[in-house]
């Protein structure tokens, strides 16, 4: 057919208009990709997605939030945390995540005390939360916590040789002070000697192994204490005698140190470092997934019944026991004395339903050691001594985000499986496009 000028014209006009329309439509496209952003997760288990609970924190918190990471150099972690950071962009664009090469700043790395594997920072409306492990777990309920901060006390038992809150010390507690501080948790020093009553403004008491006994009626004032409810913290040590409010709560601390012979499999060469990796289903150790150090730590035993729930926290390893004899040289189990075999429990959460529907809770550890200045920055150290802290003053709260793990990421094939699809991709397949081709040129021959 003959395609006149008229013809050609309209031909082109309308090649050109679609041209026209089509890059415009591109340029509009491109536009709106910049001030919209669409996406979709198409994944089984909806894996890059936030859960609905942790949109609905976000939802509610006003302000700016910022996310300093002190990581190293490394890109592979730094896009991790820059893609987990992204998807709480999406419901809350303005927080600010930066980050930080920990050998970078030295000094500021002593003050936060970052390990080598690297620590996440929360700041919030002037208050702080740190991660060691991050995920959104982790991240929602930092957040949480720096949502719901209020003011509250603790008060330290003083007067006998404990520790202190504002010793700066090895064997003080200042920092562990100063982290209550940043989430609104304040200390305060008692000696019942001069004051003889515990203030009623106090969510928790606590005692880090006195030196010298206790006086009949400081003893008095904490059964009064307990007897009315209050929640309590006692931190002991290996053959600390001046406790004996141990027994009305159904424990009794076993003579010796605990000794564990797997701290060499972590670079430890000192036995009576317990480390603890494996933690029981509770409210306390619930997503958490660090190891914690115990620098001399004392087992415990059930004692009488007691009103109390009784749950172990911590226990030590199958090749641990308790050394009664001196520390020193070549120490080994003695059976045939009133030596223990581990595993042996070393830390108890106790609970308490009262009357007016309040959960009196009370924790008894036999290591004091890892919460002082000179252990808080060991691996989980200080984040477990908070999470002591907030479960009992019952600031615990915790949003359960499960954990999720891609489905079918895997594919099992059999030996015969495996050999047909060998054959197929090696033989059949190639036998096929060898016969099409010829085909099509035998047809295109006789054309």
């Amino acid at each position: 057919m003959k395609i006149s000028r008229h013809l050609h014209q309209q031909i082109y006009l309308k090649n050109l208009l679609i041209t026209v329309i089509l890059l415009s439509s591109i340029g509009i496209l491109a536009w709106l990709s910049t001030r919209y952003s669409v996406q979709a997760d198409i994944t089984g288990n909806a894996a890059n997605t936030l859960s609905p609970a942790s949109q609905q924190l976000l939802k509610s918190l006003p302000g700016t939030i910022k996310i300093t990471a002190y990581v190293k150099k490394d890109q592979s972690i730094r896009e991790q945390i820059s893609q987990l950071i992204a998807r709480y962009r999406l419901h809350k664009p303005d927080i600010m995540l930066s980050f930080i090469d920990p050998q970078a700043q030295p000094e500021k790395t002593h003050e936060l005390n970052i390990s080598t594997s690297g620590l996440i920072v929360v700041d919030y409306q002037g208050r702080q939360e740190k991660i060691s492990y991050l995920d959104e777990s982790a991240l929602t309920n930092a957040l949480l916590q720096l949502a719901n901060a209020r003011e509250r006390w603790v008060t330290f038992l003083t007067g006998h040789g404990e520790r202190s809150p504002e010793g700066e010390a090895n064997f003080d507690l200042n920092q562990f002070s100063k982290e209550l501080a940043r989430r609104k948790i304040n200390t305060q020093t008692l000696n019942l000697a001069a004051l003889p009553a515990i203030p009623d403004n106090s969510a928790l008491l606590v005692i880090t192994a006195p030196a010298v006994p206790l006086l009949p009626g400081e003893l008095d004032i904490i059964r009064q204490y307990l007897s009315k409810g209050g929640n309590l913290l006692v931190l002991s040590e290996p053959d600390n005698q001046n406790l004996p409010i141990l027994e009305p709560l159904g424990l009794r601390q076993l003579p010796g140190t605990l000794v564990d012979s797997n701290a060499k499999l972590y670079g430890i060469n000192n036995p009576v470092f317990v480390l603890v990796s494996d933690y029981p289903q509770h409210p306390l150790t619930q997503g958490f997934h660090t190891i914690t150090l115990y620098p001399g730590a004392a087992a415990f035993a059930p004692g009488e019944e007691s009103d109390y729930q009784s749950e172990v926290l911590f226990s030590s390893s199958d090749k641990s026991w308790t050394e009664t004899g001196p520390l020193q040289g070549q120490i080994r189990f003695d059976a045939d004395g009133n030596e223990k075999q581990g595993p042996l429990p070393f830390a108890y959460a106790l609970t308490r339903n009262l009357d007016n529907k309040i959960q009196q809770r009370i924790i008894v550890i036999g290591d004091g050691d890892f919460l002082t200045n000179a252990y808080i920055g060991n691996v989980g150290n200080q984040e477990m001594g908070l999470r002591i802290v907030n479960w009992l003053i019952h600031d615990d709260r915790f949003i359960n985000i499960p954990a999720k793990s891609a489905i079918d990421n895997t594919l099992q094939l059999t030996k015969i499986n495996v050999m047909v699809m060998g054959f197929g991709m090696l033989v059949i397949l190639p036998c096929l496009l060898l016969g099409a081709g010829l085909f099509i040129w035998r047809k295109r021959k006789q054309r």
